[in-house]
């Protein structure tokens, strides 16, 4: 495995920190120390330390393959020894509100279906549909989420928010219709995947990070219900929220994640 070291005489191995855009990546890059870049498989990895931890920040990009992509580089080519995935995501569970933000205990492809051959849902080969986030850093996650949302001001638009943890779906689709999410979320719950959200790339990751043994944890903000207004709250959301709980959240587990791997 190649390892390059995330700041002059380091030889701990980093955390990789991922997000599928850089709306969700800047306030992240804005605090890096000591930080260089280095272009790799067509895409941009950004070095440096955060809260006294060596890290990779890295774009995901959008959907599956590309997620893939990007964290087989980490590993392979940075050596990560952890990653964790900050983003934002539809709601679909009931009680899952715009605001809130979902922390992964597993992960699910819901556009994966392989039947006959393989119950649907079902990854080829591993003999199950889903993946599990890694229990102590989803803990840790847990916590710092906890932390940094107790800690908004009554003022704040989403003072409000909760912290969840469960299922998160992912596929190549951007899940927007009321009808659609409806329709997603009864075929997963019948089928024994009680999702709380859906986006495009964490059980792409989580898959590759079996196959490598590596730590995985991810946390989504949901900026909308995967219904009919998905795409007016989008942009706005990424921009000016998802990316402020991204920098604090991960700031805040940084901070206290106890030792490297």
């Amino acid at each position: 495995m190649s390892f390059m070291p995330s700041s002059a005489g380091s030889n701990v191995a980093p955390t990789a920190i991922l997000s599928a855009l850089p709306q969700e990546q800047r306030g992240l890059v804005d605090v890096l120390q000591a930080p260089s870049r280095v272009t790799h498989a067509g895409r941009e990895f950004w070095l440096g330390q955060l809260h006294g931890h060596p890290v990779v920040l890295a774009l995901s990009r959008i959907g599956k393959v590309a997620a893939a992509t990007t964290a087989s580089a980490l590993i392979e080519r940075f050596g990560v020894g952890r990653i964790v995935f900050t983003g934002v995501a539809g709601g679909l569970g009931p009680a899952v509100n715009v605001g809130d933000v979902v922390v992964a205990t597993d992960f699910v492809q819901h556009d994966l279906d392989v039947s006959p051959l393989f119950p649907r849902f079902e990854v080829p080969f591993y003999g199950k549909a889903r993946f599990d986030a890694d229990e102590a850093l989803g803990e840790l996650m847990w916590a710092a989420a906890n932390r940094v949302l107790a800690r908004r001001g009554h003022g704040d638009e989403f003072a409000g928010a909760r912290v969840h943890r469960g299922l998160i779906a992912s596929g190549d689709r951007f899940v927007s219709g009321g009808d659609e999410s409806s329709a997603l979320h009864g075929v997963l719950t019948a089928a024994g995947h009680a999702v709380l959200a859906v986006e495009m790339e964490c059980a792409a990751v989580a898959q590759v990070c079996v196959d490598y043994g590596i730590p995985f944890a991810a946390m989504r903000t949901i900026s909308d219900r995967a219904d009919d207004t998905a795409h007016v709250d989008f942009a706005h959301f990424v921009e000016h929220v998802a990316s402020r709980y991204a920098r604090d959240i991960i700031g805040d587990l940084l901070a206290t994640l106890p030792g490297q791997p």
